[in-house]
């Protein structure tokens, strides 16, 4: 018996969501996971949703080759198509995915405005807080 791209994705899918709650430290309720990925590019972005407001997370390496790993498994041979934008939101202990291909959306062109949608569409109007951008440190010579 062959396996179908069911067999690879949803063990798959599993582990991202297993990678999801290692990221946020617990609880997964309220996680989303919003991704456009494109030949040899990848921009996860991850939200935890805390009532009052949403957090922005770091993704990790571990993440990234699982979201590539779920991407190949989408083969574009035979008329099946490569996503270009997965949500991926945990509720209640479920986890429900969306996607969005080439022809619904261009991602090779940069438009913040596709994820700040899909945060409203989740999470209205409430505000997201970003990790704080690293301090560097520049020696100023006379």
């Amino acid at each position: 018996m062959t396996k179908d791209k069911f067999d690879i994705l949803g063990p798959l899918y599993n582990e991202i969501g297993v990678e999801l709650v290692n990221i946020v430290g617990g609880d997964p309720d309220g996680i989303f996971l919003y991704v456009e990925i494109g030949d040899r590019w990848i921009s996860p972005n991850i939200f935890k949703d805390e009532g009052h407001q949403i957090r922005n997370l770091d993704d990790t390496e571990a993440l990234s080759d699982l979201l590539w790993e779920a991407w190949y498994a989408e083969s574009a041979e035979g008329g099946i198509k490569r996503w270009s934008i997965l949500e991926y939101e945990i509720k209640d202990g479920k986890f429900e995915i969306n996607y969005r291909y080439p022809d619904e959306v261009d991602v090779e062109v940069i438009d913040d405005e596709r994820r700040q949608a899909a945060l409203r569409a989740r999470f209205g109007d409430k505000p997201v807080v970003y990790p704080p951008m690293p301090k560097t440190a520049f020696e100023l010579k006379p």
